[in-house]
């Protein structure tokens, strides 16, 4: 059985997409068309533009999104997924390339969730840092016990590497700690706000009612959802669970787990970079793992 899986933020690269737009007619016409949905010229700052320039939330989610969903959409009849799953803003292109949401519904949500996401920075600045070495268990204890601060595991991304979210002042403490009872590393994460975080909700209060007036259709195949890890096709509880995504943890390696035993032999990344191929890989070195291309 086939995976098709779509990264996250921080797999932009400058020039994404650029070989699509040139090679194929269909692809180009989605390129413009994003173009005209977003009211810039995105293209411009995804193929020419600076690190700096994609580094804007407003550029970063939605050049991503559109480098995944535009690759899946060309691979024409070699599409044929059996299940999909995308890490954190990648659900959203998975949801796009199962046709559970349209391009254009799709692209609107992403800018709406960027937007959102920054205000909500602005509001509460707050700050990332990935675990490694230390039991998921572990982590989460530690977390607990800080009480004035907010701290949350944010992205089970494979067993011993867990993110956590929240406050500058309660990640420095919560490194602190974790160092101490074990961990090889805790490094912060450069990244703009506390994502998957209690400090997420008024983003998730400005997202939801954009989710709750778009059309869900029932998609081509299941989608493991970010929320639950689980397996879903209902598009009333896929709406639920992405209106939760932004205030809870991401649990990849539950996504991850759940897919192999459900069958998923073959994994096969959508856009840009390859790390949920090695996380696959990490999680069964009998999976084979690829990159999507056209």
């Amino acid at each position: 059985m086939k995976a098709y899986v779509f990264p996250g933020q921080g797999a932009q690269f400058v020039g994404m997409g650029k070989d699509l737009y040139e090679k194929s007619p269909k692809a180009k016409e989605l390129f413009q068309k994003a173009n005209t949905v977003l009211k810039f010229k995105i293209t411009d700052l995804m193929f020419d533009g600076t690190d700096e320039d994609l580094r804007q939330t407003k550029v970063t989610q939605p050049a991503i999104f559109l480098h995944s969903v535009i690759l899946a959409m060309t691979l024409g009849e070699d599409f044929k997924p059996d299940m999909v799953a995308g890490h954190s803003l990648g659900e959203f292109s998975a949801l796009v390339a199962n046709k559970t949401l349209t391009f254009e519904d799709g692209l609107r949500l992403v800018s709406k969730r960027a937007m959102a996401m920054q205000k909500a920075c602005e509001v509460q600045v707050g700050t990332m840092a990935a675990i490694l070495g230390l039991d998921d268990k572990e982590v989460e204890n530690v977390c607990n016990t800080i009480k004035n601060e907010v701290v949350v595991p944010a992205n089970y991304n494979s067993p011993g590497q867990l993110v956590i979210s929240g406050s500058e002042a309660g990640i420095a403490l919560a490194c602190e700690k974790l160092l101490a009872a074990g961990a090889k590393r805790a490094l912060p994460l450069k990244v703009g706000g506390a994502f998957h975080s209690p400090l997420m909700e008024p983003a998730r209060i400005e997202l939801a009612e954009a989710i709750a007036a778009t059309k869900f259709s029932r998609g081509i195949c299941p989608i493991y959802q970010n929320v639950t890890g689980q397996s879903v096709t209902d598009p009333e509880i896929i709406k639920t669970n992405l209106i939760a995504q932004l205030t809870s943890p991401v649990r990849w390696t539950q996504i991850m787990n759940n897919m192999i035993a459900s069958g998923a032999k073959t994994i096969i990344e959508v856009g840009p970079g390859t790390v949920l191929q090695g996380l696959f890989k990490k999680a069964d070195r009998n999976i084979v793992t690829m990159s999507a291309t056209i």
